[in-house]
């Protein structure tokens, strides 16, 4: 390497340090620790569908609503790949949670919603074996929710 390449790539990393110093700074940028401190870890280890959300919202049973749309296969080939969509038009959506009921880790996904944030959320999850799939979006401080059962041919959680 020339002394050219040495003292660009000396600029750049320079560049990039002062930019991330300024981002955490400013408070932009949360170091991964203060982030990981709100992580509900009860609630994903959990095995048990309905005490892990228990543990996240506070009830397992979230009324049905038709302004939750779910949107994923009837039948999934792979389960180690199932797309799910959920989204929804009401105002004030604080959270989207997936739970696969019979997977061995039933809380899939819980998606915390910033203010002004499009109350859509989109991913792949793996199912271990045929079941429900619970969409629960918390908006205004209340739950909705809409469930689809899924056929898996092949199980893709083991």
């Amino acid at each position: 390497m020339n002394v050219d390449m040495k003292r660009r790539l000396f600029l750049k990393q320079s560049l990039a340090a002062g930019a991330m110093g300024m981002l955490v700074g400013s408070g932009m940028l949360m170091p991964k620790t203060t982030l990981a401190s709100d992580w509900p870890e009860a609630a994903f280890k959990n095995k048990d569908a309905s005490a892990a959300m228990k543990a996240l919202l506070g009830t397992d049973q979230p009324p049905p609503s038709a302004e939750v749309k779910l949107t994923a296969p009837e039948i999934a080939e792979n389960g180690a790949v199932v797309p799910i969509k959920v989204e929804t038009a009401m105002a004030g959506v604080e959270t989207i949670t997936i739970v696969a009921v019979k997977n061995p880790l039933p809380l899939v996904a819980n998606f915390k919603m910033g203010e002004g944030a499009l109350p859509y959320a989109s991913t792949r999850i793996k199912m271990g074996t045929t079941g429900d799939v619970l969409a629960i979006v918390k908006a205004g401080g209340k739950l909705h929710s809409a469930k689809q059962e899924i056929k898996v041919t092949i199980g893709g959680c083991g």
